[in-house]
């Protein structure tokens, strides 16, 4: 239930549309006044906060996000009185007999995005907007990742991620956008067109950096845009490699056929077994590979999927060896492949010698 009235627009939506959203996404109901038998998370329209947050109180029935000593917002029991908490949050005050969660000191850890942090929660006001949809766009960054999408792109994509917002853009459309140039890149470099399709390609790896970002910011998440973007991240890279050999045929510099089904085969295999590592990883520790030691977050930065692959790729173009560039590609992969097929064999053993397997950001 929100609590006041809010004239500021982050990303373009209306304080409640968007609160309401994402508490939406949090399994929560909107609602305007209290269902009897129901318990209420009250909001106070006056804040603007990390989804995090509101996935917290949603759980912790009788507790109060705070910051300041200001109530941010409260998760009312079922039977409890709403009208005297709504008066006491319009006075800034919490709610009689709450503990309370303060803002500026808890931590929380995000399974989903990889990364252990203190989830913003500031002040909304028409002065504050820019500040507000730039916690948000940077709460919604995985915090493991590869290093062309932490680092290189991350400022770009947040204009992109705000402009989409404003335009009324969804993000199943923007992932609409990026598959048509994940296609185009790949016929591209079937007849040979390198630089157009790296062109083509790194447009691509931008828009997939902010259709995630503009579902979060703006509560759109759904599972089949997940699916979706998901499923096109998973699929296109073993067909991309393989375009590029064939390109490199038709420019004339192709391997011998039998040594381009070795290089090609090797990435592809690699890549698959990758792949089903993370799967097993996941089923039997119940996390993701990359965050298990810090070690396994930095080879993340690195690790031979489709961004660091583009980038050998980009500059054995640039140096005049795009076959070169294919061959380092097999090799990064298979070396990746056995840095993760030892990592989950050291994991296994871990557990058999009666160790816990936790990640390091728990």
């Amino acid at each position: 239930m929100p609590v006041g009235n809010n004239d500021a627009r982050a990303f373009g939506m209306e304080a409640i549309d968007r609160a309401n959203a994402l508490a939406a996404q949090a399994g929560m109901e909107p609602a305007l006044v209290a269902q009897p038998g129901r318990g209420v998370v009250l909001a106070d329209m006056g804040w603007a906060w990390d989804p995090s947050w509101a996935k917290l109180i949603a759980a912790s029935p009788g507790c109060a996000l705070v910051r300041n000593g200001r109530p941010i917002l409260a998760h009312l029991p079922a039977g409890s009185p709403v009208d005297p908490a709504i008066v006491a949050i319009q006075s800034g005050l919490v709610p009689p007999a709450m503990e309370t969660i303060d803002a500026d000191t808890a931590e929380l850890s995000n399974t989903q995005l990889r990364k252990r942090e203190r989830p913003f929660a500031m002040p909304l006001t028409t002065e504050t907007v820019d500040a507000v949809e730039r916690a948000a766009y940077d709460g919604s960054y995985k915090g493991v990742t590869d290093a062309l999408t932490l680092y290189l792109w991350r400022r770009p994509a947040f204009y992109l991620t705000r402009w989409a917002a404003l335009a009324g853009i969804k993000p199943n459309q923007v992932t609409a956008v990026g598959a048509a140039l994940c296609v185009a890149t790949f016929f591209l470099w079937l007849e040979g067109f390198f630089w157009t399709g790296m062109a083509t390609g790194f447009a691509f790896m931008v828009l997939d950096t902010v259709d995630g970002k503009l579902a979060r910011c703006t509560g759109q998440s759904s599972k089949w845009g997940n699916v979706f973007d998901h499923g096109v991240d998973l699929i296109h890279p073993p067909f991309w490699w393989w375009a590029w050999a064939e390109g490199l045929r038709v420019s004339g510099q192709g391997f011998e056929r039998v040594y381009e089904l070795m290089i090609v085969g090797t990435i592809v295999i690699a890549y698959i077994l990758q792949r089903i590592i993370e799967g097993i990883f996941i089923k039997r520790f119940g996390m993701d590979i990359h965050v298990w030691k810090r070690a396994d977050s930095l080879f993340r930065l690195v690790t031979a999927r489709r961004n660091p692959n583009m980038a050998i790729l980009l500059v054995a173009l640039a140096l005049g060896l795009p076959a070169t560039g294919l061959e380092l590609v097999a090799l990064w992969t298979a070396l990746s492949l056995l840095f993760h097929a030892v990592r989950i064999a050291q994991a296994n053993e871990q557990r058999r010698s009666g160790r816990p397997v936790v990640s390091w950001l728990a």
